[in-house]
């Protein structure tokens, strides 16, 4: 198992940042990659970003130019930095792992932290 550990979320008025943290256990697993999701209200669970060990980073296209993905490997830790935030990025985001044991790889999830963006 890899357990995962957000941190970050809060009230935001448009236009303001806030930075995500994703903190993952120590495990017999290797992450192969990390990343954020987001499920607002009545929607599906959506890729925010995700970052692979070989540094290639992919954006949903309604955050590109406005968030960045980065990770500290020696940390175990995934960071999503989200600038110029607009009331359509509130939502609940998730921190995802996949990671593998050798013999399969899996994905896990974090708690889910809130972020709201509003005046």
């Amino acid at each position: 198992q890899v357990q995962l550990v957000e941190s970050g979320g809060g009230l935001v008025q448009p236009g303001g940042s806030l930075r995500l943290s994703c903190a993952a256990s120590e495990s017999i697993f290797s992450i192969n990659a990390m990343g954020w999701y987001r499920q607002a209200p009545g929607k599906q669970r959506d890729l925010v970003a995700k970052t692979t060990s070989g540094g290639r980073i992919n954006y949903a296209d309604s955050v590109k130019g406005r968030f960045t993905i980065s990770r500290d490997n020696a940390k175990s830790t995934v960071y999503l930095q989200m600038n110029s935030l607009k009331p359509e990025d509130t939502a609940v985001y998730y921190c995802t792992a996949i990671a593998t044991n050798g013999i399969g790889n899996f994905q896990f999830w974090g708690q889910g932290t809130q972020v709201t963006v509003s005046s």
